[in-house]
Order: structure tokens, then C-alpha cells, then sequence
């Protein structure tokens, strides 16, 4: 029994170490700051050098850390910043603010807490709106660059889109949780560890059920759904990257930004900087170079 018991130690000794070694080779703390209505935000800062400071927003109920591969790849070179919106990752759950609005305005006290700008904003998926409310609600005087990642800008009344939000919101109260797992695997097209997936599912699910719904509805279902305005008042350097489905709005961003750098990637899925890592790595830092 003893021997058992000195055995079992040992592994979780050497587990421990594990991790300990493999959080130790994260180029990046963990931060927080208080915004100005008294919401305690998660943010991973790592990285130095010239250039600006790219700041990374992830999408509805996502963690910072999704965007792990572009954290190690460009902390290597310069200062990158990834946060947790206000109720989600590790940032302090909250019944207030869950809508876009206020969620641009922490990104805003995110920049002034960094005392970086001017910085370049990369916002995926819910992160795209919330990146051209940022501009809306405080102009371009913070932004070098902008970076939207694969989400619509526009959604009309009674369209196709319109209609698939609604019926989102619907499986959202009644399921939740087969609703996150199968959303989470459905937003990469190249195979993912179990591991990862489940992390990724957990962490989605503990952002609270009516917060999420919150933060959907007022984005795409009841609240403002064209920020094409935004894009018009938008006087920095834009890089839209867009899955396959994305072309429609790439037009709409060439459209309204006549020097928009638009890339699409025709073989990855939502999660497209996960799918094609190198790839993504690759347009961002020459869309970066470009502002040197």
C-alpha cells in the first residue's frame, strides 16, 4: 500500500511539473483591470517590441486564449494583448453591460489601461461588431489598424441570416448544452484534440445562459445590426479575413473601404486562425508590416 501511495505522488508530482513547465512556456501573464463601471476584466499580456500593440477580442462566450497560436507567434516580435469580455473566460461575470455598446467601450478603457494606442484591434466573430462600435462610439484617434475576422457587418431585416439568429436563440434557451458542444465543433473545419474541444465547450458553457442569449440578442436579433456606417467612418488601414461563406460581406467591406485588404480562406472554418494558423500568422504580419 505504502508503495502504491509513494507511487501515486510521484505521478502527481511529475503531472504537476508538467504544467507547470507548459504554463511556464506561455509568452504571456495573466492581467486585470477595473473598468469604469466596476467590472473586473481578464486580459493575457505577453510580448515586446516595435510596432503597435495588437490588442486580440475573441467571439461570443470564447476565451482569450483561443487565440493561442497568434499569441506564441507575434509575442516573439511585439506586444500582444488578448482579452476576456466581460462574462466570459476569466473576466467577472455580470448582469449589465452584455451588449455591444458597453463591450466596445471596455475594449476603449482596455486601450487607455494599456496606455498603448495607438493599437491594432483584431475582433472575430462577435468581436467585429463590438471592433466598428469601438470606431462609432470613439473614432479612429486609438486604432492603427483594424482587423475583422470572419462575421457579417450587415444584417437585413427578414433575411435568411436574420432568420437562422432567431432560431439560434431559440435552441439556445432550450438546450444549451448541446447547442455550445455542437457550435464549438462546428467553428473548425480541420480536426481538433477531444481535449481541446471540451475545454473550449466548458468554457463557453460558463458564461451564464442568459447572459449569452443577452449578448446574441442585442447583437443580432433585437438590437442594431448594420455597422456599415462604422466601416464609412473608418479612416485606418482594414484587414477583413473571411471564411468561404464571408464572400458577401467582403464585398460590402470593399465596398464602403476602398483600400480594405480582404482575405479569404476557402478551406477553414469559423475558427479560421485555429484551422490555418501559419496562414493566418502570415496575412497578419504582412498587414502589420504595412503600417510601419
Amino acid at each position: 500500500m505504502r508503495r502504491l501511495t509513494v507511487t501515486g505522488l510521484m505521478l502527481c508530482a511529475l503531472a504537476t511539473g508538467a504544467q507547470s513547465q507548459r504554463r511556464a512556456a506561455r509568452p504571456w501573464v495573466d492581467r486585470w483591470f477595473i473598468t469604469s463601471d466596476s467590472v473586473r476584466l481578464h486580459y493575457l499580456s505577453g510580448g515586446s517590441g516595435p510596432g503597435p500593440t495588437v490588442v486580440f477580442v475573441p467571439g461570443w462566450t470564447m476565451p482569450a486564449d483561443i487565440w493561442e497560436p497568434q499569441l506564441r507567434y507575434f509575442a516573439g516580435s511585439r506586444r500582444v494583448i488578448a482579452l476576456d469580455p466581460r462574462s466570459q473566460g476569466a473576466s467577472q461575470r455580470t448582469s449589465d453591460g452584455n451588449y455591444t455598446d458597453r463591450r466596445a467601450r471596455d475594449i476603449h478603457e482596455l486601450i487607455a489601461h494599456l496606455q498603448a494606442a495607438p493599437v491594432v484591434v483584431v475582433g472575430w466573430s462577435m468581436g467585429v461588431p463590438e471592433a466598428l462600435e469601438l470606431v462609432e462610439q470613439f473614432g479612429t484617434q486609438d486604432i492603427a489598424g483594424l482587423v475583422l475576422v470572419d462575421n457579417f457587418v450587415w444584417v437585413p431585416q427578414g433575411s435568411p441570416l436574420a432568420g437562422f439568429m432567431d432560431t439560434l436563440l431559440f435552441h439556445l434557451l432550450r438546450d444549451r448544452p448541446v447547442l455550445t458542444a455542437t457550435f464549438v465543433r462546428g467553428m473548425y473545419r480541420t480536426p481538433q484534440d477531444s481535449t481541446y474541444l471540451a475545454r473550449i465547450t466548458r468554457t463557453s458553457l460558463s458564461t451564464p445562459t442568459t447572459t449569452a442569449y443577452t449578448l446574441l440578442a442585442s447583437t443580432f436579433a433585437t438590437g442594431r445590426r448594420d455597422w456599415r456606417p462604422a466601416l464609412d467612418k473608418l479612416d485606418r488601414p482594414l484587414l477583413f479575413v473571411g471564411s468561404a461563406l464571408m464572400r458577401e460581406t467582403a464585398d460590402t467591406v470593399r465596398n464602403h473601404v476602398h483600400d480594405a485588404q480582404v482575405e479569404i480562406f476557402e478551406n477553414a472554418g469559423h475558427a479560421l486562425f485555429v484551422d490555418e494558423p501559419d496562414h493566418f500568422n502570415r496575412v497578419l504580419e504582412d498587414f502589420l508590416k504595412r503600417l510601419r
